[in-house]
């Protein structure tokens, strides 16, 4: 929690905000008010987001704090908005018990897989609560990207373990697992929502200290945000950026 104003942070959610709302006017009318499902959706940053964008929105979350201060959060926005959001106690993996298939249009599910060691169920289970046409948005750890954090970083006995791995630590000191786009671009034909669109995201930014705070001057913000979706929609620097970010279709 104390790092979501960090530079890191904020480098990930306006990326992603950026990628979900050019998919969004891509797949969809423009204005037209979407069902959406933010599985783990921690503090509720993306939630709130397209809920003050006029769509509604149910937010799934396992853990009791995030709740809380999405909750939070949640409170102090306009009734109007208040209306749209929906928040519940739950683990992604049960989707099938708190929704019916086909319930709704965008399904957001963000750095979330690195905990599930088993995904694919997981996944298959998200692809069901999609109607035809709807939109599944992973984020994902880049497993093909693992060895460039602790060598640009200098150490070389931790590079060289990376590139044999798809498990890492995280900067919260959990040993978690991460994925690579050929393996989820397999995976998301197999449960029939093909892969449309993907992204890199935090490439230049990634090897920031968790402490450090986004340029305060907001022209020089923005072009660093500029230079990150650039190479985030360029090759080959989205192949090696910290996130994958993939968009199935339901067929």
């Amino acid at each position: 929690m104390a790092g979501l104003g960090g530079l890191r942070n904020v480098v990930r959610q306006e990326l992603v905000a950026r990628q979900i709302d050019e998919q969004i006017a891509q797949r969809f009318p423009v204005g037209q008010r979407l069902r959406v499902l933010d599985v783990g959706m921690g503090q509720g940053t993306q939630a709130l987001r397209l809920a003050r964008g006029g769509h509604t929105v149910t937010g799934l979350e396992s853990d009791a704090e995030m709740l809380a201060t999405a909750r939070a959060s949640l409170a102090t926005e306009p009734e109007g908005i208040r209306e749209r959001v929906r928040l519940i106690e739950g683990d992604g993996r049960e989707t099938g018990v708190h929704f019916l298939p086909g319930s709704f249009d965008v399904v957001l599910c963000h750095g979330v897989l690195m905990y599930v060691s088993e995904p694919d169920a997981m996944l298959a289970g998200l692809a069901r609560m999609l109607a035809p046409g709807g939109l599944l948005s992973l984020l994902v750890r880049n497993a093909d990207s693992l060895a460039l954090r602790p060598g640009l970083n200098g150490d070389w006995a931790g590079a060289l373990a990376a590139f044999d791995t798809d498990t890492y630590t995280n900067r919260l000191g959990l040993r978690v697992r991460a994925d690579r786009l050929d393996v989820l671009t397999a995976t998301l034909a197999g449960i029939a929502a093909p892969l449309h669109a993907w992204y890199g995201v935090r490439l230049f930014t990634d090897g920031a200290p968790d402490g450090q705070e986004p340029p305060a001057d907001e022209a020089e913000l923005e072009r660093l945000l500029s230079a990150e979706d650039r190479a985030g929609r360029t090759d080959p620097y989205r192949g090696v950026a910290a996130l994958l970010h993939l968009f199935g279709v339901r067929g």
